[in-house]
C-alpha cells in the first residue's frame, strides 16, 4: 500500500439515465445597446403585424405605431429603477434617424436605427409568412427553418350565421360611446352559441379582418393542454412539466407542474446583466418579442428563482416551456407539428383565420403574438360557454371551464391564463366573469351564465376606455341576455 488516501468526490456519482443537469441559463444583456436592438426588432415586427398580417395600408400603419423602447426586465416587484432608453428612442423618430423600409412583395420589415448615440447602425428585420404570422429576424434577414405552407382543415366547421340584426337604441347608444373614448379599437363582436348578436368595426377594422391579441395566445395554448389531456396526452395538471431540457429528476426544475405554467407560479427567472457589470435576478415579460431567438430553448434555461407554486410573477417563459412540451409531445408520436397544433383547437373551432407566429426557430410563440378576426376570437369564447363541447364533441375534459376559469390562489385573480373579475375590475360584470387578455386590451369575455360572449380587439399601444367596456357589455347582458 502507497498510505496514500482516496480523494473523496465532490459531486454525487450515482449514475443517472436522464440528463446532465439543469440546463445552462440565459443571461439577460440589458446593456444600452441591446437594449436599443431590442426596440428596433420590435419595431420590425409591429410593422410586419400591422401590414403583412392585418393587412392594413402603410399610411394607417404609420398612424396607428407608438414607438416603444424595450426596458430592463424588473424583479418580484415590478421594473427596476434602471436605463430607460424611451426619450431618446422618441427623439431618434422624431429626428429621422429610426427609418421603417418595407417591402409588400417579401412582406418584409426593416427597421434602422441611426445617429451618434448608438455608433455603428442598428437594424432589425421581420418577414410574415402564411400560417405563421409576424416572424421577428432580429439582426438576421432569414428565418432559422423553412416556413413551409400549412395544410389547415376548416371544411364543414361552425360558422356564424347571417349578419347580426340592427341593436336596439340602448346598445347603439353604450357602443358609440366606447368607439368615440377608444380610437384603437378595430371592432367588437357579441355572440350566443346560438346566434351572432352584434358587430361593428371601425373605419380600420373589417369582419375579415385578422387583428392582433398578443397574450390572448396564452388560452389557446392552455386550452391546447386541456385538449391533450382530453385526448389522454397528459394525466393531470398537476403532473411536473415534462419540458425537453428538464428531464434530470435531480433539477429543481422538476418541482414545476403543468399547473405552475399556466397559472404564472413558475418561479422561472434569469440574470440580468447591466452596462456597468451589475447583475440584478430579471422576471421576463416582453423579450420573447424582441430577440430574434429560439424562444422555447430560451425558456427552458430560465432559471428556477422562487420555490415553484409559491409565488405569482407574470412571465412569458413559463407558456412558452409549455409549448416546447407541446411540441415534443407531437414530434415523439411522429406527427407534423405546425399542421397538428392547429388541428388540436384552431381548426375544430373553425378559426380559418387564426395564426399563431412563430420564432425564428419555427416555434409557435405559446405566451402571445396570435391573430384572428373577431368571428374567429369570439369561438374561444363560445367554447368555454358551452363547458368545454363544441358542435357535440366533447373537446376539453369535464371541470376544465371551471378549473381554468377560477382563480385559485390568493395574490391574484389570475386563473390558468385567463383573468378574473374576482376583484371586480369591470364592476358592472358578475363576478364570476373570466376573459382572455391581451396587451392593448384586447379580450374575448366569457359570460357562463349569460351564455355570452363579446370579443373585443384594440391595436398595440392605443388605449382603451375600459369604463365605457364595462357599461357597453353590462349593457349587452341586458339587452340580450
Amino acid at each position: 500500500m502507497s498510505g496514500r488516501l482516496p480523494v473523496e468526490p465532490i459531486f454525487d456519482q450515482t449514475p443517472q439515465l436522464f440528463g446532465d443537469g439543469p440546463p445552462a441559463p440565459v443571461v439577460y444583456d440589458a446593456s444600452t445597446r441591446a437594449l436599443r436592438q431590442r426596440s428596433v426588432n420590435f419595431a420590425a415586427k409591429r410593422y410586419v403585424d400591422m401590414m403583412f398580417v392585418s393587412g392594413l395600408d402603410r399610411v394607417t400603419a404609420d398612424a396607428h405605431f407608438r414607438p416603444r423602447a424595450a426596458q430592463v426586465p424588473g424583479g418580484l416587484g415590478g421594473r427596476p429603477s434602471g436605463l430607460n432608453i424611451q426619450a431618446e428612442l422618441i427623439a431618434a423618430v422624431a429626428d429621422g434617424r429610426f427609418s421603417v423600409r418595407t417591402d409588400p412583395l417579401d412582406q418584409r420589415a426593416t427597421v434602422t436605427w441611426t445617429g451618434t448615440e448608438v455608433g455603428e447602425p442598428i437594424a432589425g428585420h421581420a418577414i410574415a409568412r402564411p400560417g405563421y404570422g409576424g416572424i421577428l429576424l432580429g439582426e438576421r434577414v432569414a428565418p432559422c427553418f423553412n416556413p413551409h405552407a400549412i395544410s389547415r382543415n376548416i371544411d364543414g366547421a361552425w360558422r356564424w350565421n347571417e349578419a347580426a340584426a340592427a341593436p336596439p337604441a340602448a346598445m347603439n347608444t353604450a357602443l358609440d360611446a366606447f368607439f368615440k373614448s377608444s380610437p384603437g379599437v378595430y371592432g367588437v363582436l357579441i355572440g350566443s352559441p346560438d346566434r351572432l348578436l352584434a358587430e361593428r368595426y371601425s373605419p380600420f377594422g373589417a369582419q375579415d379582418r385578422a387583428t392582433p391579441s398578443w397574450s390572448m395566445t396564452k388560452p389557446v395554448t392552455a386550452t391546447v393542454l386541456g385538449r391533450l389531456i382530453q385526448m389522454g396526452w397528459f394525466h393531470s395538471v398537476h403532473d411536473p412539466a415534462p419540458a425537453p431540457l428538464w428531464r434530470d429528476p435531480r433539477t429543481i426544475h422538476r418541482l414545476i407542474t403543468l399547473d405552475h405554467l399556466v397559472r404564472m407560479r413558475s418561479g422561472l427567472g434569469f440574470p440580468v446583466r447591466h452596462g456597468d457589470g451589475s447583475i440584478t435576478l430579471g422576471f421576463e415579460n416582453s423579450a420573447v418579442y424582441q430577440d430574434g431567438v429560439d424562444a422555447f430553448d430560451m425558456a427552458q434555461r430560465s432559471i428556477v428563482a422562487t420555490l415553484p407554486g409559491s409565488v405569482f410573477r407574470y412571465v412569458n417563459s413559463g407558456m412558452n416551456v409549455l409549448g416546447a412540451v407541446i411540441r415534443d409531445q407531437i414530434e415523439k408520436r411522429g406527427l407534423p407539428y405546425h399542421e397538428t397544433v392547429y388541428s388540436l383547437l384552431a381548426d375544430p373551432l373553425g378559426m380559418g383565420s387564426y395564426q399563431h407566429s412563430a420564432d425564428i426557430a419555427g416555434n409557435f410563440i405559446g405566451s402571445g403574438s396570435g391573430f384572428a378576426t373577431l368571428r374567429d376570437y369570439a369561438k374561444l369564447g363560445l367554447l368555454y360557454v358551452n363547458d368545454g363541447v363544441w358542435n357535440g364533441e366533447r373537446l376539453l375534459p369535464e371541470g376544465w371551464v371551471e378549473y381554468a376559469t377560477t382563480a385559485t390562489h390568493t395574490g391574484t385573480s389570475y386563473a390558468a391564463c385567463f383573468r378574473t373579475n374576482t376583484d371586480r375590475i369591470f364592476p358592472s360584470l358578475p363576478i364570476e366573469t373570466a376573459w382572455a387578455a391581451g396587451a392593448s386590451d384586447n379580450r374575448v369575455f366569457i359570460l357562463r351564465r349569460h351564455r355570452m360572449t363579446v370579443a373585443v380587439s384594440n391595436e398595440t399601444d392605443h388605449p382603451m376606455d375600459l369604463a365605457a367596456l364595462d357599461r357597453m357589455i353590462a349593457t349587452a347582458i341586458e339587452t340580450f341576455a
